[in-house]
Order: structure tokens, then C-alpha cells, then sequence
């Protein structure tokens, strides 16, 4: 067998260094040796890994030119999760964020079992597994999950706490053609096997910030809020919460209870749901529109002291009507957490 050629990998302005095998990509060489890049998406569709190349030899794989465009690419600019290398080579990081290299997690296999899939909405599905071994990860952050066969693999943020290790649980959106998410309304069965591959993702839960944390979700970006805010109530830090959670009618609403048993019990917490669909079958009296349209008028309209640090997880939509509202009010852009759903490649 062919020996596999590895080379030096150093980052700057950061100075980390690592190794790369030929053969993998630049991204998946550094989630293997725990360092913790800027990354989305892991498949050249969202520019969140976009660096600057310095020197050394390399090739990109097949990528978006949304993500790179071509007057980027001919400026030495690569997306790492589509970057082989070649030689030894260095990047300047165009997006980095010290706290999370700081608390990178190295990304590992953990085999496992499904455990129930139930019904929250009629397109709306949680998903439990069971893995062998605990998953370290911090609240916000994704799995990549494989279905037996090895054929189907996507990625879906956990909706439990980190200290649940053993236990995952996703909150997943059926789409009419989806390969994965078609599976959970009968052909997935509880103790099938499944392959947890992770953790990965930017938009966590950071710590021991005490100005207000703005959460704001769509669809099954309900999945990694409902993380975070359970690990934020876990910790018994004490800071303003608002969570804005946009759906279409009130039918697409789910944990209505379990939300209003935690305003009971949080000192400064506040659930705004809207509705963008809004019909006369709904008896609706709640906020209407989208929901990037209800946070810019609660951010207008509340006075809330403190640096905010907002997440926000759903559509690119969504995320993009969202992310000049919240910079527009004040939000800094460091402190703007967001995971965007893009549809998967096929």
C-alpha cells in the first residue's frame, strides 16, 4: 500500500499549525485534530470557511460560486472545506473566533441506536438515539447522522442539553423528497442502527455573558435553541431571554406548555411566537408576519440593558432578512451566533 503523503498545515494571524493528509480536505483535517474553524455548511455551498491562501499547492474540489465567486478565487481566496493540499501550505483566516478554538472538541464517530421518533407538528418529527458512548459538545452545535446503509447522511443540531451525552434528540423537518427526513414516519424503526458523527458547528451557547441572549428560530431551527436554552437554564445563569420562534400557522406551533412552564420559572423571559399564515381557523391574537419583521419591532419598542448575544438558526431566509435587522439595533456583529439550513447537495 501507497504510503499517504502528509503535509504542514499553519493558520495565521492565529500561528496554529497541523497536519493534512492528501486526500482529505483542509476542513476535516483540522475537526480531526480538534481545532475549530469557521465553518457552515462542510460543502462549498455557504463561504463560512472562505481563508486566503498564502502559499503552497493545492486544489478545490467542485464548489458554489455564491460561496466563492470567481473574483475571489483569482484573488487567492478558497473555501478549506473544499481545499486539498498538495505541499505544505499556509491561510490566513478571513473569520476566526478565539473562543471557539479555544473550546474545539475533536470531531469522532459514536455508533448507535434509535431510540422513538414521534410527531410534533404534521411535518414536524423528533428523533432520540441512543449512542455507545457520551458525545461531548457545546449546546447550538450539530451531528452529522448516517443511516445504516451507510447511503443517507445529513446534518441535524441536538435539541437536548449537553449533559445529556448518551442521549441525542433531534428536531427534524419532513420534506416531501427528503432521502433522510422521508425515513421518519415509518421506515426508521426504533433500534435501527446509526452512525453520529460530530460535534461540528459555531452558533453555541457562550457562557457567562450577562446581557441579554436573544434567541430566534424557524422550523427545526427550534432544534438547537431548544439546546441552548435548556443548557442556559441548567447553568442558573441569571440574564434576559426573548425567543422569537416564526411559523406559518398555529398548527406548525409545538412545546407551547413546556415554553410557558419555563416563563414561569425564569425571572426575565419572554416567548414571542409569530405567525406568517396566519387564517380565521387560527383565533389568533399573537404577533403576525415574519419573523424577522416581529423581532426588528420588539428590538424598536423594548429597552433591554446590556450587550445582547443573539443565535439564530432556520432557513438562509430567514437568517438573511434577520442578520441587517439585528445589526441595524445595536447587536454587534461578534455577537451574532446564526446556523444557516441550507437544503442538502445531492
Amino acid at each position: 500500500m501507497a504510503e499517504v503523503q502528509v503535509h504542514k498545515v499553519r493558520f495565521e494571524p492565529v500561528g496554529i499549525e497541523m497536519e493534512v493528509e492528501e486526500g482529505e480536505t483542509v476542513l476535516n483535517a483540522a475537526f480531526r485534530q480538534g481545532i475549530s474553524l469557521m465553518h457552515g455548511c462542510k460543502e462549498g455551498q455557504c463561504g463560512s470557511c472562505k481563508s486566503k491562501l498564502i502559499d503552497g499547492d493545492i486544489e478545490l474540489l467542485k464548489y458554489s460560486t455564491f460561496a466563492l465567486p470567481d473574483y475571489e478565487s483569482e484573488t487567492n481566496h478558497v473555501l478549506l472545506c473544499r481545499t486539498h493540499a498538495f505541499s505544505d501550505v499556509s491561510f490566513e483566516l478571513l473569520n476566526y473566533d478565539e473562543d471557539l478554538l479555544s473550546r474545539a472538541i475533536a470531531v469522532k464517530a459514536f455508533p448507535g441506536r434509535v431510540a422513538g421518533i414521534s410527531a410534533l407538528t404534521s411535518d414536524i418529527r423528533l428523533l432520540d438515539i441512543e449512542i455507545e458512548s457520551p458525545l461531548k459538545f457545546w449546546a447550538g452545535q450539530y451531528v452529522d447522522l448516517t443511516l445504516e446503509n451507510g447511503a443517507i447522511t445529513r446534518a441535524f443540531s441536538m435539541a437536548n442539553p449537553p449533559s445529556e451525552g448518551r442521549r441525542l434528540s433531534f428536531i427534524i423537518k419532513k420534506y416531501p423528497n427528503g432521502a433522510f427526513s422521508s425515513q421518519l414516519d415509518g421506515a426508521l424503526k426504533a433500534g435501527d442502527a446509526v452512525i453520529a458523527k460530530g460535534p461540528y458547528g459555531t452558533c453555541f451557547r457562550r457562557e457567562q455573558r450577562p446581557g441579554p441572549m436573544l434567541l430566534v428560530g424557524g422550523g427545526s431551527g427550534m432544534s438547537p435553541l431548544w439546546s441552548i436554552l435548556a443548557d442556559h437554564i441548567e447553568s442558573q445563569e441569571q440574564r434576559p431571554v426573548r425567543f422569537f420562534y416564526g411559523a406559518r400557522t398555529r398548527g406548525d406551533l409545538f412545546y407551547l406548555d413546556q415554553l410557558a412552564a419555563i416563563a414561569a420559572r425564569l425571572e426575565d423571559f419572554k416567548f414571542v411566537p409569530a405567525l406568517s399564515h396566519a387564517d380565521a381557523d387560527d383565533q389568533w391574537d399573537g404577533e403576525t408576519g415574519l419573523v424577522h419583521e416581529v423581532v426588528l419591532r420588539h428590538l424598536r419598542g423594548e429597552q433591554i440593558a446590556g450587550a445582547i448575544d443573539a443565535y439564530a438558526c432556520g432557513p438562509a431566509p430567514m437568517i438573511d432578512a434577520l442578520l441587517p435587522v439585528l445589526q441595524m439595533n445595536g447587536v454587534e456583529p461578534d455577537h451574532i451566533y446564526f446556523d444557516k439550513f441550507t437544503p442538502a447537495v445531492r
